[in-house]
């Protein structure tokens, strides 16, 4: 419900804790949406693959040995059974255990037991695994659609690839998923953590012990976080991002005092070779600000401690799964890739500054919606100027979205079409 007159915007708290809502978002969002699926140098070699929970669906992520990366329903086209039972690995062939039919790398059925005991008109084609309605690929993020009504991914993420552009444009070769990732469950709405990802309002009150243990080090507050050098951008279908010069430690060509003065002729000859590869204006954006993108309903792209793909997995009303990847430029190794991996940890792994403060956050959120009697929630900082990324006008325009989807309303998805940190 929002006032645009008032500068007003408010979301009952039925949207975060009802069992209704949570299954009617899983037809009318999940089942339309560009879902994040993986990386392609998950699967760099023919044959790799990763087992994948997407949209409630089990997937296989593989690449075939014919050198095509697909994503397949994870299960036997026989009577159901679970294929792939491992997380990881290189496989020349799928073999179900229940039956023992294997399948190829590329779906096709290729055997089963006892092939005389079926009709020689045995469709064996029809047997093959089954795929996602739609399956494509930006910048080698891998993503699925269960509908063959939704947007192409190319319209679907629109102008939101300039996010995607600047994070993988610091690497001169392209990036690449660090082996391993992180994985956890949270006691709140799925919905709580896409909010969060988007709400720079918390970052100096809940991670103050990150910002005083920085202090140590000499780092300054992020003071853009209230300034006029914060963007934040509004993306159709919902996705929203911002940008905001970094206060903290970013391994790519902006040194801080954290990462000790021996980083510093590195860092500095990082940042020029960006610079000199991109020119002045885009290169010094790359290096001279950090963003977090989403990608509605539940992708996070960031570059910020470092450069991590995030996904938000509803299990159930009052519970999601968190899964993060740490991704890297692929010419980066050594002293720069520990960098790279400490400060990713300090901040943002399941025991650094952040993360903990985060699920607590989002879990007292959670346990507060029991009270029936305390309806709304507010969301109206910023309604009334260009916002910054303390604002949550990125949070109004995701709810936005998520009510013309649930509703079939038509809500135009910024505040106000003024502004040129805004995007249409």
């Amino acid at each position: 419900m929002e006032d645009r007159d008032r500068g007003t915007c408010r979301v009952h708290r039925d949207t975060l804790r009802s069992e209704e809502v949570f299954f009617e978002e899983q037809r009318r969002i999940f089942n339309g949406s560009w879902l994040y699926v993986g990386h392609g140098s998950e699967v760099e070699a023919p044959g790799d693959f990763r087992r994948r929970t997407v949209g409630g669906r089990p997937l296989i992520f593989v690449r075939g040995r014919d050198g095509k990366v697909r994503a397949f329903f994870n299960s036997c086209t026989h009577r159901g059974a679970t294929l792939c039972r491992e997380d990881e690995g290189n496989a020349k062939a799928f073999q179900c255990f229940y039956h023992a039919w294997v399948f190829t790398t590329t779906g096709e059925l290729n055997s089963m037991p006892d092939r005389d005991g079926y009709s020689p008109d045995l469709d064996v084609e029809s047997l093959a695994l089954r795929q996602p309605a739609q399956f494509d690929s930006y910048r080698d993020f891998y993503f699925v659609n269960y509908s063959l009504e939704a947007p192409s991914l190319a319209d679907y993420l629109g102008d939101a690839t300039e996010m995607i552009d600047l994070t993988v444009d610091q690497s001169r070769d392209g990036l690449r998923v660090i082996r391993g990732h992180t994985h956890y469950t949270v006691k709140s709405n799925w919905k709580l953590n896409v909010e969060n990802t988007l709400d720079g309002y918390h970052g100096e009150p809940l991670h103050t012990t990150y910002f005083s243990y920085m202090k140590e080090f000499g780092s300054r507050r992020p003071t853009g976080w209230y300034g006029d050098e914060s963007r934040t951008h509004i993306y159709p279908h919902g996705h929203a991002a911002f940008e905001m010069p970094p206060g903290f430690p970013k391994p790519i060509a902006h040194w801080n005092p954290f990462f000790g003065e021996e980083a510093k002729p590195d860092i500095e000859r990082l940042r020029a070779e960006v610079i000199a590869r991109l020119g002045e204006e885009r290169g010094s954006r790359v290096c001279d600000y950090t963003r977090n993108l989403i990608v509605f309903p539940n992708f996070t792209l960031a570059d910020s401690h470092s450069i991590f793909a995030r996904t938000v997995e509803p299990v159930g009303v009052d519970t999601h799964e968190v899964r993060y990847w740490q991704l890297a430029p692929r010419e980066e190794s050594g002293a720069a890739l520990a960098r790279r991996l400490d400060n990713f940890i300090s901040f943002l792994g399941p025991g650094g500054f952040a993360t903990p403060d985060d699920a607590e956050a989002l879990e007292a959120c959670q346990q507060g919606y029991s009270i029936g009697e305390v309806e709304w929630n507010d969301i109206s900082r910023g309604m009334r100027r260009d916002p910054k990324i303390v604002d949550e006008a990125g949070i109004r325009a995701y709810w936005r979205h998520w009510t013309n989807l649930m509703t079939g309303s038509d809500l135009p998805l910024a505040d106000r079409p003024v502004g040129h940190h805004v995007g249409a």
